[in-house]
């Protein structure tokens, strides 16, 4: 009888409705869609002040809102009322005070008669060097939403939006994911005026266009998209516009190029990414001049290049900065680096498991000897390894970076000593867990770490259930993808298949005056990089020793 009043004491408090709950039955998100306050209020200003202050006022939700300012005042030489609205924190109020309020309601003197009281102060009063004018309401709300001042004057339905952006940024640091010892030693930052002037600072073309649209309906992201117009395929540049424009009208939030890039990759599910994120402005530079298309967005500071295709991955800003002899030999050790972190695991687990004739009689023994007092069957071993090390991996990221090495490196060999210590795993698989992570730091992409990381997971079970026709399947199944992917129209194997002899830039770097053509796999509109003959010295040298020969002989 206790027993079972308790339980009904338990059904009373757990089946007891809160006083508060979202979760309501006659919630229906068809009934009651979203109000666009743009939409109820009209598109354009008004000449009434008092009424074009209560469009604002209800969109930007005063006085509730306190980011938003609101400053009334009057100027002397119009004898007209006129209001400033900004967001606090975003604009400078230094430029305020100087550049717009005291020209405004001070040094503006004697009287000045006009119909249009917008187009005196845009002419005469307000000193700025960025002001535009606009009737449209949604200028009005981007520009205060980006840090501008926007100036409203009674009888006039035309806003002035001045440039007043000045909060608190980062400065220009070294790239911290593509470093280089012979370079140039900045990246990218936040600030998206200072990332568009660092790619133009690289390339004086006045031909390299700038075009600046916003992206997400809530979070009116600026995003450039940048080109040089008489190299970049029109139809490439049609084609990013057109992507980046439709999911535009149909996202709310896209604050970074990562979010933006799964929205408009060719294969959004597959591991291999198919752009190009890097934090160097000489890369983006780079890649402009062969007919790339570049992709800057505010608050990040990462862009993106498209289309690409598998060797820019081998590619770092290093091989272009050393002579090509140094730039080949780095290129060639990190692309057997990126074989080693991706098979080499997978390798031993298919010849311990089914090929064993394959190793030495003596390494054998030894491997043996070593594995004797292992429980785990090494699929199991190297998978716990492989899990462990990738929890370090993360560790040493997350945590603070002052002791962030020093927990990768102490948990390294605290982890591997132990379990050789205690007979978990055998001495061997530590030494090929340590190449697999040390080859696995040498591909330059961080985006393609990733799925090297993964895959290796894949070909590790692959080879402990088939063995080396477990691995030859998984090498099969990967190829045939990425042969299918493809990037803006571009194959993801170009220039390899299909086959494109002119573009020497490959896995192998050519030296920097043996690059005649820009990629042709780009439809370039100037195929032309450089001339044929780049060093005419060199035959002006043969011919001049040529007739000193022919006078010796004379």
């Amino acid at each position: 009888m206790k027993k079972t009043n308790i339980f009904r004491r338990l059904f009373q408090l757990t089946s007891k409705k809160p006083k508060f709950s979202l979760n309501a039955d006659s919630f229906d998100p068809s009934q009651n869609p979203p109000v666009d306050s743009e939409n109820e209020t009209g598109e354009y200003l008004t000449a009434n002040l008092a009424h074009n202050r209560k469009i604002l006022e209800s969109i930007f939700g005063l006085p509730v809102n306190k980011d938003v300012v609101i400053r009334d005042f009057t100027i002397a030489s119009l004898k007209k009322k006129a209001l400033l609205i900004y967001i606090d924190g975003l604009s400078d109020r230094n430029t305020q005070n100087f550049a717009v309020l005291q020209p405004l309601m001070l040094l503006s003197r004697g009287r000045l008669e006009t119909d249009e009281p917008i187009d005196i102060a845009y002419e005469r009063l307000v000193p700025g060097q960025q002001v535009e004018k606009s009737k449209k309401l949604e200028d009005v709300i981007n520009g205060i939403l980006d840090g501008s001042t926007a100036l409203l004057i009674d009888g006039s339905d035309e806003a002035i939006i001045i440039d007043t952006k000045g909060w608190e940024h980062r400065g220009v640091d070294r790239p911290t994911n593509e470093p280089v010892v012979r370079g140039p030693q900045e990246g990218f930052n936040e600030t998206f005026r200072a990332n568009t002037a660092s790619i133009r600072r690289y390339i004086k073309d006045p031909k390299l266009i700038t075009e600046i649209m916003r992206i997400g309906k809530r979070s009116r992201t600026l995003l450039a998209l940048l080109y040089i117009k008489d190299i970049a395929n029109p139809r490439l540049v049609k084609e990013v516009k057109r992507r980046i424009e439709s999911i535009s009208q149909t996202t709310d939030y896209i604050v970074e190029t990562g979010s933006l890039e799964e929205f408009i990759e060719d294969h959004p599910r597959s591991l291999v990414p198919q752009m190009l994120s890097t934090e160097r402005p000489d890369r983006v530079a780079a890649h402009l001049r062969e007919g790339y298309v570049a992709i800057v967005m505010a608050n990040s500071p990462f862009a993106l290049v498209l289309p690409t295709n598998f060797s820019i991955f081998l590619h770092a800003a290093e091989d272009y900065y050393l002579r090509w002899p140094f730039g080949n030999f780095i290129r060639l050790l990190r692309s057997i680096s990126i074989f080693i972190a991706l098979l080499l695991p997978s390798f031993y687990i298919a010849v311990v498991n089914y090929h064993q004739e394959m190793i030495p009689t003596d390494l054998m023994l030894a491997m043996t000897a070593a594995r004797e007092a292992v429980p785990f069957p090494a699929l199991v071993e190297i998978l716990f390894m492989e899990f462990s090390f990738e929890l370090i991996r993360e560790a040493g990221v997350r945590v603070p970076s002052i002791i962030g090495p020093t927990i990768g490196i102490v948990g390294a060999l605290i982890l591997g000593q132990a379990a050789v210590s205690a007979s978990i795993v055998s001495p061997i698989l530590i030494i090929i867990i340590a190449i697999t992570a040390l080859a696995s730091f040498v591909v330059p992409n961080y985006n393609a770490t990733f799925t090297i990381r993964i895959l290796r997971f894949l070909f590790i079970i692959l080879a402990g259930f088939l063995g080396f026709f477990g691995v030859s399947f998984g090498v099969f199944l990967m190829t045939l993808h990425i042969a299918n992917l493809n990037s803006f129209g571009i194959p993801f194997l170009t220039p390899i298949a299909p086959y494109h002899p002119e573009n020497k830039d490959r896995v192998i770097r050519p030296r920097a005056y043996d690059q005649p053509n820009r990629p042709v796999f780009l439809r370039p509109l100037d195929w032309i990089l450089q001339k044929d003959i780049s060093r005419p010295w060199d035959n002006s040298d043969a011919s001049d020793g040529n007739e000193r020969d022919d006078d010796d002989e004379e």
